[in-house]
């Protein structure tokens, strides 16, 4: 029996196949009426087409696919060797480049680009707040305490860094901010503040921001979903069963605020004059973190778990997918934010890879680039 999930697959194959023969290999956002734009190399969404096309490249083994994501990953190298612009988001871009190009094919020099940006991440490290350090004085001044809820998916590539070099010290950073998203991000109610504000010297937690999401106490949509998926993957590198309850506790408050068609609200708790912005990035990721969750349970509460993500999958596919030929991306109705008016109910490269991750999850994939 032909399941759903395996049409969705074999759209999303022909779709990014089609696609690459004109996105090649720049660094696609989002799709503006029908088509991808093109960011610089330096830009925090940089490594989700290579990845995207890694998990297509996966499955076909097509060499044009192939020699795009290799040269977007080396057209990095020039914001990996400047260090000057270099931000938390390197997880982002090199896990879904380099480290990926390194699991599927052994590429040596992918590994020790993987390794250099991890290295960069640690060197954001605040030894006093045990915290990550987000973003640059050039994009937000005196912003030198600040740590964001986004990190928690990029600290997956100090531990990788760990068991590449047999060293725990990427790993004890990576346990060290994680403790601090657990206590200082995730409410009691399972909902995340988007960002924490920390004095740099003493440490001390300051206080907190709203940013992408509609107020210091609202729950940006896009934040749960980096929560869920983080805190599994950490359960995963180091079986501390405390992200697994604090991963769990994050997935009920985005289902229990999830509406009929799945599709959230970019914050859950936006008043309704502001609702009007969807999030299917948001859906998209919160759907394969759940997936990466199920790893790691079993029996009904597994059970739960996967038949949530599926719902969320199936309705992004049925009732948001972008299947024709007017829409280069795949799925529809994501907002990068809401609080600028930027990008607003647009297709957006990231909400694309996590469907098709997830996607590749459903079908029995486990060795992904987490």
């Amino acid at each position: 029996m032909i399941e759903w999930y395996d049409e969705a697959w074999e759209q999303a194959i022909k779709k990014v196949s089609q696609i690459s023969n004109r996105i090649e290999d720049t660094f696609p956002h989002v799709s503006i009426e029908g088509q991808y734009n093109s960011e610089r190399s330096g830009f925090w969404t940089a490594g989700f087409w290579p990845g995207l096309l890694w998990l297509i490249y996966k499955e076909t083994q097509d060499e044009n696919i192939k020699k795009y994501a290799v040269s977007c990953e080396m057209q990095l190298d020039k914001d990996l060797h400047n260090f000057v612009g270099i931000h938390h988001d390197v997880g982002f871009m090199w896990i879904l480049s380099s480290v990926a190009h390194y699991k599927l094919l052994k590429d040596e020099e992918s590994r020790k680009r993987g390794l250099i940006a991890a290295s960069h991440l640690a060197g954001r490290f605040n030894i006093k707040g045990n915290f990550i350090r987000a973003w640059t004085d050039k994009v937000y001044a005196d912003s030198q305490g600040w740590a964001i809820i986004d990190c928690i998916m990029n600290v997956p590539l100090l531990y990788w860094a760990s068991e590449e070099l047999n060293d725990p010290r990427f790993k004890h950073i990576a346990m060290a901010h994680t403790e601090t998203v657990m206590n200082e991000f995730i409410r009691n109610d399972g909902s995340v503040h988007h960002i924490v504000c920390f004095d740099p010297e003493s440490g001390e937690r300051v206080g907190a921001l709203g940013g992408q999401g509609y107020s210091e106490e609202s729950a940006w949509a896009r934040g749960a979903a980096w929560a869920i998926y983080g805190l599994s993957i950490g359960y995963g590198y180091t079986k501390d069963k405390r992200y697994l309850d604090k991963a769990k506790q994050v997935a009920h408050f985005f289902i229990a605020n999830l509406p009929e068609d799945k599709l959230p609200c970019w914050d859950f708790r936006a008043p309704k004059e502001h609702r009007d912005g969807k999030d299917s990035s948001a859906a998209a990721c919160a759907a394969s973190g759940l997936l990466e969750l199920c790893k790691y349970l079993d029996g009904i509460e597994r059970d739960f778990y996967h038949e949530k993500a599926e719902e969320i999958l199936h309705s992004l596919y049925e009732n948001y997918g972008a299947w024709g030929d007017e829409e280069e991306a795949l799925i529809t109705m994501g907002t990068v934010n809401y609080t600028r008016s930027k990008y607003v109910n647009t297709p957006i490269i990231y909400g694309d890879y996590f469907f098709v991750e997830a996607l590749a999850k459903l079908k029995g994939e486990e060795e992904l680039f987490w």
